[in-house]
């Protein structure tokens, strides 16, 4: 274990541990809300993973800090609820503007968006075949959200044999960078990213997008109450050093994800007092039979069944209303004929993944239901652009690293030996098979339609509720007219809810597609 640092968190000294989150830290010591919404509503960690912006705190008086995205160190002051304007608040944001003036700028054969699984598997092909690579991630280290680790800590041991590789390969890792903006330039293209030390352009001759997936949160009464969070959020909450231990937890929604959740907060010291699957009893059964032809997920499903062997699984059941005085207290859960109520302070809820295309849409890549159009070699439509992973659609961990190393391999200039590609095309497709009955397996039933009342928040940023959405007839008019969408998380949690709930497509995308600071995109504008 590392050592330990101070921090201030509103005016009072706690502990944390080097190299864990801020919003671990704020956990640890009691604190759940993180900022104040719009309508003064107390809000709390939701994503965990730097998507949602609801866990916005000021750090050393630069407000609107990700809590999840922000690593605790010594002397580090952190102030939750409303933004308050200080002189040296002011001051502070102004140095950290004029660091933002400083621009790094780097040229490369090809560039990998995302440090997750495909991205990793990628960045090694590419750049064990002599191509200069660089790959930009938003995360304090390389592995994304299945392979999250502390800085200080060890990976897990699955990951570790493809994070020693990228290590060895020699590719250049810029770990906490965002990438806001993509320009065609020449025969190449530029990224825009913004970092830890300033912002970053990168000029490649060649893209590889392993964008990822993000949680599909559904909305219900209650769901903004602190100690509501996605089932990913939870975990990835306890793997950047928060501690759950003797907490009540409830894991409620849809999908595989739930087995691995629920065994890992009873791991990390959790009472879990039921995991809730929103699909129906058959519909699993039919799904488990079929598994046959995929022992290995058998055995997994088991394996994470046992780590909460002591808490109920329930099929067909659903979180109907999240209840508290200003934080989580107990949730409702029903089967759509019977309610009841389970005492409870974390509701780990989610509906599924949703791909993240805004980059892709932003290049001009053909998006069908969804997900990008790639090739057999995982081009996408257009030339030079390869895309890998979850957002081609989400299949699991085989396959992101599959077509990781076949969009590498194909940005590089280089095709697989023909029994290699068959192998990897072959892992592919298997697991593709799989995901389309998955899809349709733990699909959200309609009943989820009508959970959310008039008064329900639907777009948390902007605490746009139900009833002033319901007279408008798509996206766009309900964003002039309500600004639901237009918060910092960029629609990201609204925007899959609004086309579960109305069946509202997506708006267009434009840059920046991430929050970024003023002196980023003056320096983008400059160049």
């Amino acid at each position: 274990m590392s050592e330990p640092v101070s921090v201030r968190i509103d005016h009072r000294t706690a502990v944390a541990e080097a190299g864990s989150s801020v919003a671990a830290a704020l956990e640890n010591a009691g604190e759940r809300v993180c900022r104040r919404s719009v309508c003064g509503e107390g809000r709390g960690v939701l994503c965990a993973m730097g998507i949602c912006f609801e866990c916005r705190v000021t750090i050393d008086g630069v407000a609107h800090r990700r809590a999840c995205m922000e690593l605790c160190r010594d002397g580090m002051v952190i102030e939750t609820g409303e933004v308050r304007p200080q002189v040296s608040g002011l001051r502070s944001q102004a140095s950290s503007f004029v660091s933002l003036v400083e621009t790094e700028s780097i040229e490369c054969d090809v560039a990998v968006v995302g440090g997750g699984p495909a991205g990793v598997a990628a960045a090694c092909r590419i750049a064990e075949s002599g191509a200069k690579t660089v790959v930009l991630d938003e995360g304090a280290t390389p592995g994304g959200q299945i392979y999250r680790h502390r800085p200080n800590r060890e990976p897990p041991e699955a990951a570790r044999p493809w994070l020693d590789r990228l290590a060895r390969s020699r590719a250049i890792v810029r770990s906490a960078t965002s990438v806001f903006d993509a320009v065609r330039r020449g025969a190449g293209w530029r990224l825009c990213a913004e970092g830890p030390g300033g912002t970053c352009r990168i000029d490649a001759g060649a893209l590889v997008l392993a964008t990822g997936a993000r949680e599909l949160f559904l909305p219900f009464p209650g769901w903004t109450l602190p100690g509501v969070m996605g089932a990913g959020g939870a975990q990835a909450l306890w793997k950047s050093g928060g501690s759950i231990r003797g907490r009540t937890a409830v894991v409620a929604g849809s999908g595989p994800l739930l087995l691995a959740v629920g065994a890992s907060l009873a791991r990390a010291g959790a009472n879990v007092a039921v995991v809730a699957e929103q699909a129906r009893r058959g519909s699993l059964l039919r799904f488990a039979g079929g598994l046959v032809r995929f022992p290995g997920k058998l055995v997994e499903a088991a394996r994470y069944r046992a780590g909460f062997f002591a808490a109920a699984y329930r099929a067909g059941t659903w979180v109907a209303e999240a209840r508290g005085g200003g934080r989580l207290e107990s949730v409702a859960l029903t089967d759509g004929v019977d309610r009841f109520e389970i005492r409870c302070d974390i509701a780990a809820i989610g509906y599924g993944l949703v791909p993240n295309t805004e980059l892709p849409r932003l290049l001009g890549c053909e998006i069908r239901g969804g997900t990008v159009v790639v090739d057999s070699r995982q081009q996408t439509s257009v030339p030079g652009v390869f895309c890998a992973g979850e957002p081609c659609g989400v299949a699991g961990l085989d396959v992101a690293v599959a077509e990781g190393e076949l969009a590498g391999l194909a940005a590089a200039g280089h095709a697989a030996p023909s029994a290699e590609a068959r192998r990897l095309s072959a892992t592919r497709s298997r697991g593709r098979r799989l995901a389309v009955v998955m899809d349709a397996t733990f699909r959200p039933r309609e009943e989820l339609r009508s959970l959310a009342r008039a008064d329900t928040i639907v777009c948390r940023c902007e605490d746009v509720r139900l009833a002033a959405l319901a007279p408008f007839a798509g996206i766009r008019e309900a964003k002039l007219s309500t600004r639901a969408g237009m918060g910092p998380c960029q629609g990201r949690v609204c925007g899959p809810a609004l086309a579960f709930l109305f069946g509202w497509d997506s708006d267009t995308v434009r840059p920046p597609i991430k929050p970024v600071a003023l002196g980023s995109l003056l320096q983008e504008d400059s160049a």
